[in-house]
């Protein structure tokens, strides 16, 4: 086992923690969730795929774009393609995958940090995700400009802000056909509050300060692993945090682990069960890529679990769409 999951071994094994040991297996996916690579325009503390300005190293090629096409379209159980990062605008064949997507499949999903609109060469993305009708999950700490700077940088809440009143001129979360989604994440380490709790606080709190309108709230907690992971262990909370999310492990949250009915593409092809099993180099059984399922079908897979996996049942349950209970 590498480093980055040895190190949360300070609590029992969370495969063997699993009051139901089906959930271990799954033969369900309606999800493929392709991550375009991990260069983004922002560098932040909490980010598990270490995304940043420098990551040139790690950004999908179109070969592996289109072999994820051709998979879905073989595929009748999939039903959506969440494309994320990194910033996935940044992919230079971003813009022909998500028209190319949007073609086969009815329901399309770009994670957008919101500040990559805000520059000149993807600002007109804004227009093409209302055309295409994709649904946008927008990444945003908090309603405070403090808290979210701290988290994404300085300036990001300025910029956030600004792309938001945009999305709701072209009618995001506001026409009811067009759908905006913010996420969000403790800044520390602890759980986030109850999501519809916390849904309807930003609510207010964007209407009343800035006319913001948005169509639903997820909160997701913060997994140990990557930059978010390095910070607990630098911090010398790693062992106190791993202690937490086992201490609220939610047996009722297991069902809904996004790993049970989706399949995550790396940049460079390989298959993981989520995105987090991505940054932990955790790959899928059989260490597959995409390459690998074409002309076959999903098949009935063992899912690679670890201490990370902790997380996603802790108190109301975490994945990709927030909250699982």
């Amino acid at each position: 086992m590498n480093r980055q999951l040895e190190r949360l071994n300070c609590v029992p094994a969370f495969e063997e923690h699993l009051k139901n040991k089906d959930m271990a297996y799954t033969d369900v996916c309606s999800i493929m969730q392709v991550n375009m690579g991990s260069l983004c325009n922002q560098a932040c503390k909490h980010c598990h795929v270490e995304g940043g300005p420098n990551r040139t190293d790690a950004v999908m090629s179109k070969e592996v774009l289109q072999a994820c096409l051709d998979v879905f379209r073989e595929n009748d159980c999939l039903e959506t393609i969440d494309i994320t990062g990194g910033a996935p605008e940044m992919n230079p064949n971003f813009e022909w995958f998500l028209r190319e997507a949007c073609q086969i499949c009815g329901h399309v999903i770009v994670r957008c940090n919101l500040t990559i609109l805000t520059e000149k060469k993807y600002a007109h993305l804004a227009e093409v995700y209302r055309d295409l009708n994709v649904e946008v999950f927008s990444s945003l700490p908090y309603y405070r400009e403090k808290d979210t700077d701290r988290q994404r940088g300085s300036g990001v809440f300025e910029k956030s802000i600004q792309v938001l009143h945009r999305l709701n001129e072209l009618g995001y979360g506001r026409d009811g056909k067009h759908v905006l989604n913010l996420v969000y994440n403790p800044g520390g380490a602890f759980l986030p509050p109850a999501q519809g709790a916390i849904e309807e606080e930003f609510r207010k709190k964007l209407k009343k300060d800035f006319d913001v309108d948005f169509t639903n709230l997820f909160a997701i907690t913060n997994n140990p692993v990557g930059r978010f992971g390095d910070f607990l262990e630098r911090s010398e909370n790693l062992e106190g945090y791993m202690n937490t999310l086992f201490g609220a492990y939610n047996p009722g949250a297991e069902e809904g682990m996004m790993c049970r009915f989706q399949i995550s593409v790396k940049w460079d092809g390989g298959l993981y069960d989520c995105d987090f099993n991505q940054a932990a180099g955790l790959p899928m059984e059989g260490g597959l890529t995409i390459f690998d399922l074409l002309g076959k079908k999903i098949e009935k897979r063992h899912i690679a679990l670890a201490n990370h996996c902790y997380g996603c049942t802790a108190g109301q349950g975490s994945s990709c769409g927030g909250a699982t209970e």
